[in-house]
């Protein structure tokens, strides 16, 4: 994919203003604690994919993108105002699973570290099958050899 410098910078703007947007504006009761967290547009500038995190339970997330699907109108009229571009982008609003991704992470992390320490209390404990240096020494089966003759 190429990277576009003017939807990069559309899309950095479009991200300040939606989040303005729903912290000043949207007074809607079922709006929770939402964070954009991203925001990608299109090489063509016609659609913008807004990312967002929502603090809460299944039901707050829920009416949150509830919230932001009935606003959808409201926040594209003022992208279309405040960017000042011929053609306003769509958008479309997404659930960001950062955050159970990265508590899936940190439960990964913790598993491996729990097993890296287990392993090295058997290392510690350890020792060996045979002698701890199975190799035959030059020297040592010539006296081997001559105290059995």
């Amino acid at each position: 994919m190429v990277d576009h410098p003017r939807a990069r910078k559309l899309a950095e703007r479009i991200q300040v203003i939606v989040a303005s947007m729903i912290d000043t504006r949207i007074k809607d009761p079922r709006l929770g604690f939402v964070t954009v967290t991203d925001v990608r547009v299109t090489g063509d500038l016609q659609n913008a994919s807004v990312f967002y995190t929502v603090l809460g339970d299944e039901e707050a997330r829920a009416g949150s993108a509830a919230a932001l699907e009935s606003a959808k109108g409201l926040i594209r009229s003022e992208v279309g105002k405040q960017t000042g571009i011929r053609l306003t982008p769509t958008l479309e609003f997404h659930l960001d699973s950062v955050p159970e991704n990265a508590a899936q992470f940190d439960a990964a992390l913790l598993e491996a570290a729990r097993r890296d320490k287990e392993l090295a209390e058997l290392r510690a404990t350890a020792r060996y099958a045979g002698d701890e240096d199975p190799y035959r020494k030059p020297g040592a089966q010539d006296e081997a050899g001559a105290s059995d003759a």
